[in-house]
């Protein structure tokens, strides 16, 4: 299918209206704001026992998030030793911690932080969590705040009590510019072996990995400048100084384990002693040139890089001294070479690159933040001059909000941010983490280089839920993030799968409302993409995907089976136009990067697409790279109930009580689903007539206190308590004996009243 205007049309498939993956077909009324929609799933169930049973031929999200599924930590779960709990009077009589005094806290916050993993942390757990609570009020803080202190909470009063307030000083903002001045130059920020780029994603307010330095960088550490020793902390321990080489697993030269295998084979030589049974392990595949053959990546201009795309952390099973191998405790998503080469391919660069079994030294278990809020002011910027405005505007203070990097089972939840200087959350190297019902607002950072995303990067297994997300450039999977999960959030920026072979991540249930001015061009200085180039021509659309011959500059294609499903998604295509339904079929599985059984990149008669850009309303469908051929009538495929609790009573069934109604088209009302605050309502209208029908309408209306949280498949207008649904462009036409489904969700638990098709009452 060709673009047809500026929408898609639909295609009528079997007896019901099958809308095309990529149809743009539901106008909603416009805003003068670019706001997200009618708001984020705050009252989700996450809970494992409100968690579905992997459906066949989909990925098994049912561990997602913190601890595998454990609810969130209570008051119950922190240590009754009062040693392990720093209140507010503790804070201010100890540590000189004291809201509103216009004093620089950061030294007092991070002794507090200290105290905690000197005495408490060695004892710590899961269930025994410390504790520091800071009560309402502003804090100051002008450096990074090392949170490496296993098993602690930070807490505030809440997210608009407390408040941290960020000015990174001269030794935090970076002094090393790229040479236009346009972005942190990470490569030209050396000292001594070290450079910048070991503190990907950069600094932060709070950072969430070991400050550990290895032996070997001892005397760089020391003779650093205070700007500069925090690149040989913690993540040079993995990278490059723990890792155990590969050797061939039996019968497979070349591999040392293939997609699906548990059991990796760890080279002749090379010390085990940092691996164990009960520790977690970084399974690094070297890139090779066959790997970006398939991704469709070669043939650019852009160099292909020696680099581990593919990746994953783990938890070691089993250790086998004798046999040097590792036993991991989930199946691997990619087959890991030996080196570079020894899948057959030519080297990179002329050089080959090792495969890694890369144990996590000191990983950070345990942390969470809890009820406060933080900004990051820039005196003499306005913020309202950041709004779609993708360009950097102060690229020495590119300051991320909360940085998780080697971190395990940790959390945010009920914290609010206001401009940061780059990503509000951005993790780098983190497992099992859950990102819930927090309120993101604002970057003055958002261009050159790969700025101001709510962003997951190398994340895996982690859930993203209730989240309110505003004025970013992009929510971002990226660099092989796998097995996360996206619900119920509300976006004004698009779900970007932005390459580096990320894979089986499922988007649901989320709100995403892309303004006209939500587009690259939209900048007024440090303009451009990450890794280089300028602005795209193109308006980013809800979903963007990483084609390989553009994503190859930074990172790859994106991967394989990455699925969006029961999203309420709209873009105004041109400026001052309606908002259009993208993907608006919610009971249809989209997954994309897949045939069914493989990777596929996304094509167009047979011709991999260069870019996402001038390409997002394709309809990629039937053997083209977006597998469409299931669906599933429940509302969720990662929750039973999508409803916050548990339903208390089962859904209402779809039966006809009354007769039908004298006219041959007519209109069916039922509830699909129930909760305690609102259910999901579905109106089939079937045609009996003797021809086919052209348009339709169903008008109702709500009593007082029930409203229409969101609508599909239909034409909604509102006035007061009235609803009108009309057909769409494309589901308008029913021939004789054909029926099509719309729906809404209701917030409020009242039935409508004078339901009606073209006058006709509606039958239930």
């Amino acid at each position: 299918m060709t673009r047809n205007g500026p929408l898609l049309r639909a295609v009528l498939t079997g007896a019901a209206a099958c809308l095309t993956a990529a149809a743009l077909v539901h106008a909603v009324p416009p805003r003068a704001d670019a706001a997200p929609g009618p708001g984020a799933r705050t009252d989700l169930d996450l809970g494992a026992a409100n968690r579905r049973a992997p459906i066949a031929g989909l990925y098994d999200w049912s561990k997602a998030g913190y601890r595998g599924g454990a609810a969130l930590p209570g008051d119950a779960d922190v240590n009754p030793d009062a040693a392990c709990r720093i209140t507010p009077a503790e804070l201010a009589g100890q540590f000189g911690v004291k809201p509103g005094d216009n004093a620089d806290d950061t030294a007092g916050i991070q002794a507090a932080i200290d105290s905690i993993k000197s005495a408490c942390s060695p004892s710590a757990s899961y269930t025994r969590l410390s504790l520091i609570t800071f009560p309402a009020g502003q804090f100051d803080v002008t450096r990074e705040l090392h949170v490496d202190a296993d098993y602690l909470i930070l807490r505030g009063a809440g997210k608009d009590a407390t408040k941290f307030s960020y000015r990174p000083d001269a030794t935090t903002r970076y002094d090393t510019l790229t040479p236009d001045g346009s972005d942190w130059d990470e490569d030209g920020m050396t000292s001594g072996a070290g450079k910048g780029g070991w503190l990907w994603p950069g600094r932060g307010l709070f950072r969430v990995q070991s400050r550990g330095v290895d032996p070997a960088y001892n005397s760089d550490y020391a003779a650093a400048p205070a700007n500069r020793k925090d690149i040989f902390e913690g993540t040079v321990n993995v990278h490059w100084k723990a890792g155990v080489k590969l050797r061939a697993k039996p019968g497979d030269t070349g591999f040392a384990a293939r997609t699906g295998d548990r059991v990796v084979y760890l080279a002749a030589s090379g010390s085990l002693a940092k691996l164990a049974a009960g520790g977690y392990v970084n399974v690094r595949a070297a890139n090779t040139t066959k790997f970006y053959q398939q991704q469709n990546a070669t043939g650019t201009g852009f160099p292909l890089l020696n680099m581990h795309m593919r990746q994953q952390i783990f938890r070691i099973t089993a250790l086998d001294t004798a046999n040097r191998t590792i036993t991991v405790d989930k199946p691997l998503e990619y087959d890991v070479p030996v080196t570079s080469t020894s899948d057959g391919s030519a080297p990179i660069d002329g050089t080959t690159y090792d495969s890694k079994a890369a144990p996590l030294v000191d990983p950070v278990l345990g942390v969470g933040f809890e009820d406060f809020g933080f900004t990051q002011p820039m005196p003499g910027l306005d913020p309202a001059a950041a709004d779609d405005n993708y360009g950097n505007m102060a690229p020495d203070a590119e300051m991320h909000g909360i940085v998780f990097k080697w971190a395990v089972d940790a959390w945010v939840r009920g914290v609010r941010t206001d401009m940061t200087g780059s990503h509000p959350i951005v993790t780098e190297e983190a497992k099992n983490l859950s990102i819930v019902n927090n309120e993101l607002n604002g970057a003055w950072n958002k261009g050159k280089g790969g700025n101001g995303y709510f962003r997951g990067s190398r994340v895996w297994d982690s859930v993203y839920a209730g989240n309110t997300s505003t004025r970013l450039r992009h929510f971002t999977f990226q660099w092989s993030a796998a097995g996360n999960v996206v619900i119920g959030n509300s976006f004004d920026s698009d779900l970007n799968l932005h390459g580096g072979w990320e894979r089986n991540n499922l988007f649901e249930l989320n709100t995403v409302r892309v303004s006209y001015a939500h587009r690259s061009g939209n900048c007024t200085a440090n303009c451009g993409e990450e890794g280089g180039g300028g602005p795209d021509a193109s308006t980013w659309f809800p979903i963007w995907w990483g084609a390989g011959q553009k994503a190859v500059k930074w990172s790859g294609s994106s991967g394989y089976r990455n699925v969006f499903f029961g999203n309420e998604m709209t873009k105004q295509v041109t400026a001052g136009a309606p908002y259009t339904a993208y993907y608006p079929d919610r009971h249809r599985v989209y997954q994309f990067g897949w045939d069914g059984s493989a990777f596929h990149h996304l094509d167009v008669a047979g011709i991999p697409i260069p870019d996402w850009a001038a390409n997002e309303q394709r309809d990629y469908t039937g053997g083209h790279g977006v597998d469409a051929t299931k669906t599933d009538p429940a509302e969720s495929l990662f929750l039973k109930s999508a409803g916050g609790a548990p339903p208390t009573t089962p859904p209402v069934p779809s039966t006809t009580t009354t007769a039908p109604p004298a006219s041959c088209l007519s209109a069916a009302f039922a509830q699909a689903s129930t909760w305690d605050t609102g259910y999901t309502a579905k109106i089939t209208i079937t045609n009996r007539c003797a021809t086919a029908t052209t348009s339709w309408r169903v008008g109702l209306d709500l009593p007082g206190g029930t409203t229409v949280a969101s609508s599909w498949s239909s034409v909604r207008t509102t006035a007061g308590a009235h609803h009108d649904f009309a057909n769409t462009s494309g589901n308008g036409t029913l021939k004789t004996g054909a029926a099509v489904t719309f729906g809404f969700t209701a917030a409020g638990t009242g039935l409508p009243t004078a339901c009606a098709l073209d006058g006709v009452p509606c039958t239930r």
